[in-house]
C-alpha cells in the first residue's frame, strides 16, 4: 500500500494544500511532502490526528478498496426481449440499481412500445439514437425524432410507441432506477 499515494488523494479530496494540512495540524509542509513522498513515516498519533482531519479513520484508510469500474463493454450488457411488444431493453450498466440513475438502451420495432409506466417519484430523460418515437405522458402524444431529447417527471402514466415504418432506438435514463 502506498501511504503516502494515500494521504495526497485524501488532501486533494478535501480541498487542501500541503500547506493547510499542515497548519491544521500544527506541523510542516514539508513533513506533509515528506509524508506524501514516502521519504518519513507518520507516529501513531499524528497518523491518528491526520486521518481525522482528512475525515476518515484507520480501519477506513487500511481497508482493501474494491476496484471500481468505471467502464463497461457489450458484453456486460443485460439484454431482455418482449415479443409481444416488439422491444429489446439493455440494461448497459450492470448492477444500476445501486446507483442513483439507470441507464438502458430500449429498441423498439415498427409497431412496438415500451411498458406503461405507471406514475412513480422521480425523473425520466431520452435521447433517440435512431428512429423516431411517440412519447406519451397521460394520453398526451409528443413525436420525438433522431437527435432530439425529452426529459420529464415520472408523475403521470407514460411510455414510448413507435409508430413509423423503421426500427426506433432510444437511450432512455431514470432515477432513481426504476427499468
Amino acid at each position: 500500500m502506498d501511504i503516502g499515494k494515500k494521504i495526497r488523494a485524501l488532501r486533494l479530496g478535501n480541498s487542501l494544500t500541503q500547506e493547510e494540512l499542515a497548519n491544521r495540524l500544527e506541523l510542516t509542509k514539508g513533513y506533509i511532502s515528506q509524508l506524501e513522498n514516502n521519504l518519513t513515516s507518520p507516529s501513531m498519533q499524528t497518523l491518528f490526528a491526520l486521518l481525522e482531519v482528512l475525515g476518515t479513520d484507520v480501519h477506513e484508510f487500511f481497508s482493501k478498496e474494491e476496484e471500481q469500474t468505471y467502464v463497461y463493454k457489450k458484453e456486460d450488457f443485460n439484454e431482455k426481449e418482449n415479443l409481444e411488444l416488439k422491444h429489446i431493453i439493455s440494461w448497459i450498466v450492470p448492477n444500476a440499481l445501486k446507483y442513483e440513475m439507470e441507464p438502458i438502451l430500449i429498441d423498439i420495432e415498427p409497431g412496438g412500445q415500451s411498458v406503461i409506466d405507471d406514475p412513480h417519484p422521480g425523473e425520466e430523460f431520452g435521447y433517440i439514437l435512431e428512429g423516431q418515437i411517440t412519447l406519451v405522458i397521460n394520453k398526451k402524444r409528443y413525436i420525438i425524432r433522431k437527435g432530439e431529447t425529452f426529459y420529464y417527471l415520472a408523475n403521470k402514466e407514460h411510455y414510448l410507441l413507435n409508430n413509423s415504418n423503421q426500427n426506433a432506438k432510444v437511450l432512455w435514463i431514470s432515477t432513481p432506477p426504476m427499468f
